[in-house]
């Protein structure tokens, strides 16, 4: 299954893209926002990969991760996840950032978006991100999202701080 943009193309994540995956994942300066990032090793990459791979072979998959193919290259990801009742999904992404600051992360959300919508029937969506992430707040208003929640106690993984978050919600 592929979803496919002016520039892109959306693909199962899984374990062929081990090390593309790992390169972006264990960068510290590209998850310094990230509550589940860094990896430190590319055990914990593989881990990850396996399970989102799992995930996909099920017949109802509680979240879909998808690898960010620019001119046929990993250079990131895009998920979404997927509420008990399966009417709210909530997304994530990560980008190298050797590719930040050129539209590629909207295009991909906008995508899974429209995919969502058009082939799940999902009409809720999420997303949260650390109050200091401002290129990740400016994706979700580029799609259309409003923020209507900030609360205390993000704790992000290569930060012993506690951080404010963000909501962002989008009725479609």
């Amino acid at each position: 299954m592929e979803i496919k943009t002016r520039r892109l193309i959306l693909s199962p994540l899984g374990m062929k893209y081990l090390e593309s995956t790992h390169e972006y994942a264990s960068d510290r300066d590209a998850t310094k926002y990230m509550m589940f990032l860094p990896n430190d090793t590319v055990e914990e990459t593989a881990e990850f990969l396996r399970d989102a791979e799992a995930e996909w072979n099920k017949q109802n998959p509680e979240y879909y991760e998808f690898a960010v193919l620019l001119n046929h290259r990993h250079i990131g990801a895009v998920s979404l996840y997927l509420d008990e009742s399966r009417t709210t999904g909530e997304f994530g992404w990560i980008l190298h950032r050797d590719y930040w600051r050129q539209g590629i992360t909207t295009e991909a959300v906008g995508a899974l978006l429209d995919y969502s919508v058009n082939t799940l029937g999902i009409h809720h969506f999420i997303a949260h991100c650390d109050s200091e992430n401002i290129a990740s707040y400016k994706v979700m208003e580029k799609l259309g999202m409003v923020r209507t929640g900030c609360s205390g106690g993000r704790k992000n993984k290569s930060s012993d701080e506690e951080r404010n978050e963000y909501l962002y919600e989008l009725n479609v």
